[in-house]
């Protein structure tokens, strides 16, 4: 099976990935974290406008077998959380980079994102 790890992206060890845009962040679940949890029924996420630090949990993904919680890359506020995914969850499934992202935050501070992993780095971490 081939996984797919964009390499604009950085990633968690908790197998998020984070894309930024100034201080924006967008966060969602990798290619990997879909595939390791199959089918994804429910995304639960009522952290929008809470300021939140880094490795916090932010909101839980839930599949078929079990119910995994996604922690937060950086410090920072959730400013917008993906409305698709209430009545679509599987996008996380078939478009996890795409329309299947979680969350959108302000993040404290940019330079935090330097701290993260890379695509090279978080395929050996997964291989």
């Amino acid at each position: 099976m081939h996984m797919n790890f964009p390499p604009n992206l950085k990633y968690t060890k908790d197998h998020e990935w984070l894309s930024i845009d100034g201080d924006i962040a967008t966060i969602g679940i990798t290619d990997f974290a879909q595939h390791e949890l199959g089918d994804i029924v429910y995304v639960e996420i009522d952290t929008k406008d809470k300021k939140l630090t880094a490795e916090t949990v932010f909101g839980t993904v839930e599949a078929v077998k079990t119910v995994s919680d996604l922690f937060m890359p950086v410090s920072g506020t959730v400013t917008e959380v993906n409305k698709l995914l209430e009545s679509e969850p599987e996008k996380v499934n078939t478009d996890p980079y795409g329309d299947g992202w979680m969350v959108k935050m302000k993040v404290d501070n940019p330079e935090d994102v330097n701290n993260l992993l890379d695509a090279e780095a978080y395929q050996k971490l997964v291989s």
